[in-house]
């Protein structure tokens, strides 16, 4: 433990202090390269010689002279100065990703829920724009830690929808949708739309995603809790994009954004209705950790998912007035 203890004491400037000290031969010298003064490096030089247990520099005739330690100092500082230059220096020197040139790996973990199409389109919009790039997606389960990876930088974000995202991580807004249902078209809702009650909604057999995590509700039922209500879940499921399919062969019935619903109505026997009950929006966020945060390549990242989603969206909304959506 004794041994260790001056490490403590020691910081990068120290470190810096002792080299050009050394090379310079000079406290008033080594001062000026340092942009300091005289009185702050003899202090600091005081403290190396308390840590080194030597003198560094003597007096030589009318100047100063390193001793043999001091010289023998002197390489090992270097290496350590240029190591610490290529730790913190290259990011400082480079605010730009240089997309075109980069092999690293992104992973990000998503839902599908909020778009069939998004997934697709971010890997096409990162091929292009990044070709030398490696993604590795990850899907939202109850037996994935998210929270975890992206603490240990093992994840780089997590895309998906929360009423209230995790308070310890950053989050940029994506888009909001609004809540409807998606139906088989020979639904009893759909021949008979005025019935579609609140009573009805809740007692029909309803099919829901997986959770993201054990005992946590999704937003659908947590809303539903809030105002006192339960609905009966009949299927769950962790293959989001297969629901619609189900949708097309039973009277199961989804709820979730109307984004994710649009995909669907021209290529399947599916109906959008309105919820008889009155959700609040959907919101998804991208969410990233501090250990990314000022990284350039996390922030080029992150710029490409919201323009993805930005596209998506706005592609969307003339889909929002097809005949038949029941809303």
């Amino acid at each position: 433990m004794s041994e260790r203890a001056p490490f403590s004491k020691i910081d990068l400037h120290l470190v810096r202090v002792l080299h050009t000290v050394v090379t310079e031969g000079s406290v008033s010298r080594a001062a000026l390269k340092l942009a300091s003064t005289q009185p702050a490096v003899s202090a600091q030089l005081k403290r190396l010689r308390a840590l080194t247990g030597d003198a560094l520099l003597v007096r030589s005739g009318t100047g100063m002279a390193p001793t043999r330690t001091a010289l023998a100092l002197v390489e090992p500082a270097a290496t350590l100065l240029r190591e610490a230059q290529a730790i913190f220096g290259a990011q400082r020197a480079s605010r730009a990703f240089d997309a075109t040139s980069s092999e690293q790996t992104f992973s990000i973990a998503a839902s599908d829920y909020l778009d069939p199409l998004f997934l697709p389109e971010l890997v096409a919009r990162l091929q292009r724009e990044a070709p030398g790039v490696r993604i590795d997606l990850h899907p939202l389960s109850a037996d994935f830690d998210y929270r975890k990876s992206l603490a240990r930088g093992e994840l780089d974000l997590v895309i998906g929808n929360w009423l209230e995202p995790p308070g310890e991580l950053h989050l940029g807004r994506l888009f909001t949708d609004d809540i409807v249902c998606l139906v088989g078209e020979d639904h009893p809702a759909v021949r008979n739309p005025r019935g579609w009650t609140e009573a009805r909604y809740l007692a029909a057999e309803h099919v829901a995603p997986s959770h993201f995590a054990p005992g946590v509700r999704g937003v659908i039922d947590e809303h539903l809790a809030g105002l006192g209500l339960s609905r009966r879940v009949a299927v769950r499921s962790p293959h989001f994009g297969l629901i619609p399919l189900m949708l097309a062969q039973t009277h199961l019935v989804l709820t979730t954004g109307r984004l994710f619903c649009t995909r669907y109505v021209d290529a399947l026997p599916v109906k959008i209705l309105r919820c008889p009950i009155a959700f609040p929006p959907l919101t998804y966020y991208q969410l990233w950790h501090d250990v990314t945060h000022a990284s350039p390549a996390g922030r080029w990242l992150r710029d490409q998912v919201r323009e993805v989603a930005r596209t998506l969206a706005s592609h969307a909304l003339p889909a929002r007035t097809r005949k038949g959506n029941g809303s």
